[in-house]
């Protein structure tokens, strides 16, 4: 809903109103602020993190003990936090401000309560960037006598200092690794008794004290916000209008790869936005619900949906029945088959098509006959076999009778088996199961699996002989260099070994291994080009929009370091943490908007939901985006824009071909690699693989005419002092030092960030907002220009705040502000309630354009003209 006057929702004094635009439009390359998760200082460059801290307390033989803290907000940077240790007996308060311009302190007051002897102490863990460690800022320094520390002093007089007044127990680097730095204020004993420390942090040059998130984005009380407007078993808007031609789902035939592309077998291109149905929400909805959730997907604009932990150990039931009752994985249940089954069959009427994983985090049993069972982490019976699957074969058995099983599985509701069936879209090994960097390091020597590591080494042994590599170093996984030719040549044998099993069971959609994920450099790639298509993961933080390539990188760039020249490239999960990021509203449009430009073939949000789909227990989460307001304000804007190509693929391609040597050598990552950041700004970036004599299969990347090579990582594609990208289509525009991006094509508009206190102009919309963060996006629904458009759907997103205990409905802040919109005259405005019903609004027409006022007080997610 919406209406006329235009009058600030504030709570509090008039103090934090006044702040709220200031704050919000503050930028700077360098800050200091308070992380209002610990209360302790973090520092950015770029908007990514230089320094980060935490508390760590431990006790006897370094047995972490846990830290709970609350913190809160009394003023702006004013700040008050309380903690405290059950384990070791003591409470801490700090009273923390801003006492100088360039001054925080913290006023510890803590309270043991009893001695604790054999403990090792604990207190505050500073971590620094390596790269700025190697580069402009140096080496952290500590203070004498345990005083504190200090980083910085270059030749612009960049300083940071942290001072403790009395002297801390303890200030030293962890290991002598001058990344990782302990200040304790206890160490063995704790005597009980009272102390009072006073820290102070003091920053010289071109650093700034910064607000935190909730200064920046206001500080009223969401609780005199409005309620949300979702129903759970309604959509919002209706683009069910982009499924229409794909019902069923599967008509055009089996998907398939064609060199970069994903086609049908009919020669269409496919291009699809999708979501994750999850756990609790595949068994223990409802077969109605199911119905009607197939339904309000399509609505949403989703057509493809990943059927993800069926197999957790969790979740009960799984996949494989009653997790009480469970004696070993080696039958699936009936029942659970049929959920999956009845799920298949109600996506499949609406269009939407299914990607199944053969592998989550499915738990063996001592009954299922494993060799070195006793060795797997085990949980109470239940143990994990990552990593371990790429050198025991019985784990490779037990995943193959898995797999057979699964996809041999004939659906009771369409009668073909799922590998029959060609609204299966494709069909993941195993998740998240990488050795090239997470799970190798489980397998060595000093791990005690002694069964598993003889494989290992044996294995690493053959390798290093048959290539003439020294072995010392080829089993060493942690390691850049022989190691990680290794482990690709042994996670690609196994990679083979299962799509080869795979396709003898009859399967004909593209097969992908595992994922890049969790800060996967380069180096993990060449094994997953065994593969039909390369995976990607990503989850980012806060401020997205706000990270500087030049500096920082951001989640979307770890998705762009995924694209290998010669094959498709999907992406199963993209999300932010935690929850409820303010501005998570803007990364369904960020996300999209980018994969459009780079031609990303798939994109799955994670996660539709894990629970079940339940009016009686409907918890707001990180992994239920369909109850989430902040994001369903804004994925079917996103889905539209990306199924409609509404953003063209970019029409300058960047290829990094790196050499063996600097591809296996040297660790390189988003996070080291400028070029990799830059490149994704100006155009489409892609990855070759190279001619690497020690991987004969790995082959040489087909690199196209008319692409620019690029060899050296550290160059960058912007310069130095840029603060903002235009894509070299002109329809995407990226201002990191504002925080605002733009989509401007004659179908989508759309402006997300700090739009408060600025005007922002597109082609046919123009917004003048108060709201200090927010996301609008108009769109046309009959496929023509905005301006001759007469059905527009408008999008809003603004901050969404479960209320406790994450229950919903969600507080909704209402946008205040001013939108015109340039199209034919004669339409009306109006929202709908969740049944549909429309409600008009008033709207003034003037010079071809409609304005709608917004009063901070009403709100809407969603518009019409019409």
């Amino acid at each position: 809903m919406t209406a006329i006057s235009l009058r600030p929702l504030l709570c509090g004094s008039a103090l934090v109103g006044l702040l709220l635009m200031p704050l919000a439009g503050w930028t700077a390359d360098w800050s200091v602020s308070v992380d209002e998760r610990n209360g302790l200082p973090t520092v950015s460059h770029g908007g990514g993190p230089a320094m980060i801290s935490r508390f760590d307390f431990w006790a006897g033989d370094w047995r972490w003990t846990g830290f709970g803290t609350a913190f809160k907000t009394l003023a702006p940077f004013s700040y008050s936090l309380i903690g405290k240790n059950p384990d070791l007996d003591f409470d801490l308060k700090a009273a923390i401000e801003r006492s100088q311009p360039q001054t925080l302190t913290w006023t510890f007051d803590l309270d043991a309560h009893s001695k604790k002897a054999g403990v090792e102490g604990g207190g505050m863990v500073f971590s620094f960037d390596s790269g700025l460690i190697a580069g402009a800022m140096g080496a952290p320094v500590l203070l004498p006598d345990n005083r504190g520390w200090s980083w910085g002093g270059s030749a612009q007089g960049r300083r940071i200092e942290m001072r403790f007044d009395p002297p801390l127990a303890r200030v030293f680097f962890e290991r002598g690794d001058a990344s990782e730095l302990r200040a304790f204020f206890y160490k063995d004993p704790i005597l009980p008794g009272r102390q009072q420390i006073k820290a102070v942090l003091n920053v010289t040059g071109d650093i700034s004290l910064a607000p935190t998130a909730s200064e920046r984005f206001g500080l009223t009380d969401p609780t005199r916000w409005p309620d949300d407007q979702i129903d759970y078993r309604t959509a919002p808007v209706d683009l069910s209008f982009l499924n229409a031609e794909e019902k069923p789902a599967g008509k055009r035939g089996f998907v398939k790869a064609v060199g970069e592309q994903l086609m049908f077998a009919d020669n269409t291109p496919a291009r699809f936005w999708g979501t994750n149905m999850s756990a609790y929400a595949i068994f223990s909805s409802s077969d109605e619900e199911i119905k009607l959730q197939a339904k309000r997907l399509s609505a949403l604009g989703f057509n493809l949906l990943r059927l993800h932990h069926h197999d957790s150990p969790w979740v009960s039931p799984n996949i494989f029945g009653d997790g009480q009752k469970l004696r070993d994985t080696q039958q699936l249940s009936a029942e659970s088959l049929r959920k999956i089954d009845w799920w298949i069959k109600c996506l499949k009427d609406e269009g939407i098509y299914v990607w199944l994983d053969l592998h989550v985090e499915r738990a063996l049993t001592a009954n299922d006959h494993i060799y070195g069972f006793d060795e797997l982490p085990n949980d109470e019976g239940r143990a994990g076999l990552k990593g371990y699957a790429y050198v025991n074969v019985t784990i490779q058995q037990a995943m193959k009778r898995f797999a057979e099983q699964y996809l041999t599985h004939v659906n009771a509701y369409t009668g073909l088996a799922y590998k029959d069936d060609p609204a299966i879209a494709a069909v993941l090994l195993t998740n998240e199961n990488d050795i090239t960097q997470h799970f190798g390091n489980a397998l060595l020597p000093d791990k005690d699996v002694p069964k598993h590591s003889r494989l290992y080494m044996d294995e690493a042994k053959v390798f290093a002989r048959r290539h003439d590599l020294p072995a010392e170093q080829t089993w060493r996984s942690w390691e850049q260099g022989p190691s990680k030719l290794f482990l690709n040549d042994l996670e690609r044998r196994w990679n083979e070994d299962m799509i080869g099993y795979l396709h003898g069971l009859g399967v004909k959609v593209p097969i992908v291994t595992t994922s890049t994920w969790g800060l996967n450099g380069l180096t993990s790639l060449p094994a997953l080009t065994a593969g039909d298509m390369i995976d990607a993961h990503s989850y980012g933080g806060i401020g997205q929009l706000e990270k500087n390539p030049l500096s920082s990188d951001g989640m979307i760039n770890w998705l762009g370091a995924a694209q290998v020249v010669g094959l498709p490239m999907t992406v199963t999960e993209w999300n932010a943490e935690p929850f409820p990021t303010p501005d998570r509203h803007s990364l369904p449009l960020y996300v999209a908007g980018t994969a459009a430009y780079q031609g990303w073939d798939a994109m799955m949000h994670y996660a539709y939901s894990q629970q079940g789909f339940n009016r009686e227990w409907m918890r707001a989460d990180n992994w239920h985006a369909y109850n989430d307001p902040a994001l369903i304000a804004t994925l079917p804007a996103a889905a539209l824009l990306y199924r409609r190509a509404d953003v063209h693929e970019a029409r300058t391609r960047y290829v990094f071909a790196p050499s063996a040597s600097t591809l296996f050598d040297r660790a390189i990552t988003p996070n080291s690699s400028v070029l990799l950041r830059t490149a994704m700004e100006k155009g489409k970036l892609q990855i070759a693989m190279p001619e690497t004599p020690q991987l004969p299969w790995l082959k040489p990347s087909v690199i196209a005419a008319d692409a620019q090579v690029l060899r050296d990582p550290d160059q960058s594609l912007l310069e130095a002092n840029a603060s903002e990208s235009v894509s070299d289509t002109g329809e995407l525009k990226r201002n990191w030092q504002q925080g605002l991006y733009t989509i401007d094509t004659p179908r989508t508009q759309a402006a997300t960030g700090w739009l408060g206190g600025r005007s922002v102009s597109l082609a046919d919309i123009q917004l003048q907002l108060k709201t200090a963060y927010a996301s609008v996006v108009v769109q046309s629904l009959d496929a023509k220009p905005l301006h001759q458009s007469r059905s527009l759907l408008i999008s809003l997103g603004t901050r969404a705040v479960p209320r406790p205990e994450d229950m919903t409905p969600f507080y909704v802040e209402p946008l205040e502000g001013t939108l015109k919109i340039k199209a034919p005259a004669g339409l009306k405005v109006f929202s709908q309630n969740a049944a549909g019903e429309p409600t008009v609004l008033p709207a003034s027409y003037q010079d071809g354009r409609y304005t709608l006022e917004f009063d901070g007080k009403r709100m809407s997610n969603w518009l019409f003209i019409r």
